[in-house]
């Protein structure tokens, strides 16, 4: 049977050469799903029966030489924030339990129009409100490096499947480090794209679908290497829908393609943020490893800014893009404990936040690349409050009892910004647990913070398959 663990390139390549048929790589896939995920949770919803229907047509379009698509038979699931036309889509909330799009997100059509084949969900939190995939629907995803602790969130059930090889790829939602904390926690790759480059119309944070787009959020591509985010980036990236009849994308070349022509600066640890000993040491290593195979590397170079106030701004405008107050008595319920801001007072913080992408664009006139965490601690064991309140009253006990509200420091950083970030697998702790790092590009600059990641690679190792699917002994 295929191993569905290989990279989609590799996927790609097999069913164009017909060494497998799209109705075969889907059903290693669904056998994959039932074997391994029960104590992962990662997938929540399938749909086979109308997926094996449709791989059936792409096996009979390349059989009979019809043209076929860029990812034709590929298998794959969809982040349940993210709606699917014909399948269940939650958000992660009770109110949308039993909600069936009648149309896909922009996204998602632009992967079925590539050939790709939709075949289920995977979990997610509260309208992906967490760093960790919990919620009242579908229960606790964990993470396959170790059962008792998270695999991030909120793309944490996105992440956990592509690190099992339950799908080809998986698109997940970024707006406080969605896609960078799984990603880093499951040991695979993700990009953070810059903000508008891929469009978000369909996405669930509230009963409604998103027909505008969300300040800060984004969507973009966890993936098993590099070479996947990239294939996946020229087809995801465009426009939303109402600027389709005039907007266009061309994003810039990297600014280089090996490893010593890029000017780097290393920014891992700060007091604004504190990072773990256990984390700091892994990217510390990854730095030497770096500079031992060419890489020019700043130590001390730092954007013309202060990280705390920075870190601070770019909190509050991710919690205001993140509530939902959509009467006055919601919107008096969010305000009063800072989750809501009238218009004058999100415009001053807004009016900052141009100030601050000012700061970041000057940093980036002689800086190429920059280092930092993804966040501050390695993956945590799961944690929820009797209040469900994470974010106001949760502490870390394996870490001195940090505050959870910590955590997001470093995400908030770049992502309010709007700054591209692509994080690689760097390193695992004693304990086997992986550990990614943020690899920040200036704005637009997607296509740089790509290459470096595959340079990165190159020097450190990718993705290596978790225990649970294989890759060693399941704590």
């Amino acid at each position: 049977m295929f191993e569905t663990t290989a990279p989609l390139t590799t996927q790609i390549a097999a069913l164009n050469a017909r060494q497998v048929s799209a109705r075969e790589l889907l059903d290693a896939h669904l056998e994959r799903i039932e074997r391994l995920d029960g104590p992962i949770n990662s997938v929540i919803t399938l749909e086979p029966a109308r997926a094996r229907a449709e791989a059936g047509a792409i096996d009979d379009s390349r059989t009979n030489g019809h043209d076929v698509g860029p990812l034709a038979g590929v298998p794959i699931t969809i982040k349940d924030a993210i709606a699917t036309a014909g399948i269940r889509s939650t958000g992660g909330a009770t109110e949308l339990r039993d909600f069936v799009p009648i149309e896909d997100a922009t996204v998602v059509d632009a992967v079925r129009r590539a050939g790709a084949v939709v075949f289920g969900k995977t979990n997610i939190p509260r309208w992906s409100g967490d760093y960790q995939s919990d919620n009242e629907i579908f229960g606790t995803t964990n993470n396959p490096w170790d059962l008792t602790r998270t695999p991030g969130g909120s793309s944490g059930g996105p992440a956990a499947a592509v690190a099992m090889g339950f799908t080809a790829f998986e698109i997940g939602t970024d707006i406080g480090g969605s896609i960078r904390v799984p990603s880093s926690f499951c040991g695979v790759y993700g990009h953070k794209p810059s903000f508008g480059v891929i469009p978000t119309y369909g996405y669930l944070d509230h009963p409604n679908l998103h027909h505008n787009v969300a300040d800060v959020n984004v969507f973009g591509p966890i993936a098993r290497s590099v070479d996947d985010l990239e294939l996946l980036l020229g087809l995801l990236a465009g426009p939303n829908l109402d600027d389709a009849p005039a907007w266009r994308l061309e994003l810039p070349p990297p600014r280089a393609v090996e490893l010593g022509g890029f000017r780097v600066a290393a920014w891992l640890d700060d007091a604004f943020c504190h990072v773990e000993p256990e984390v700091l040491d892994i990217l510390t290593a990854m730095v030497d490893q770096l500079e031992a195979a060419g890489a020019r590397v700043d130590h001390g170079r730092r954007p013309d800014l202060d990280p705390s106030r920075a870190a601070g701004v770019g909190s509050v405008l991710i919690s205001v893009a993140t509530a939902i107050s959509e009467t006055e008595e919601e919107f008096a319920a969010a305000a009063a404990d800072g989750r809501a801001l009238p218009h004058r007072s999100w415009d001053v913080l807004s009016r900052e936040r141009g100030e601050l992408r000012r700061r970041w664009a000057e940093f980036f006139a002689d800086v190429d690349i920059l280092l930092c965490p993804v966040i501050p601690v390695p993956p945590f064991r799961h944690v929820h409050t009797d209040d469900g309140s994470n974010w106001s009253s949760a502490t870390l006990a394996d870490h001195a009892d940090r505050p959870y509200r910590d955590l997001i420091g470093w995400s908030a950083l770049i992502g309010s910004a709007y700054l591209p970030v692509t994080v690689p697998p760097v390193g695992r702790t004693e304990g086997g647990l992986p550990i990614g790092v943020q690899v920040v590009a200036p704005y637009l600059h997607d296509r740089t913070a790509l290459a470096f990641a595959r340079c990165m690679s190159e020097v450190l190792g990718g993705y290596v398959p978790p225990p649970a699917a294989g890759g060693g002994t399941l704590r």
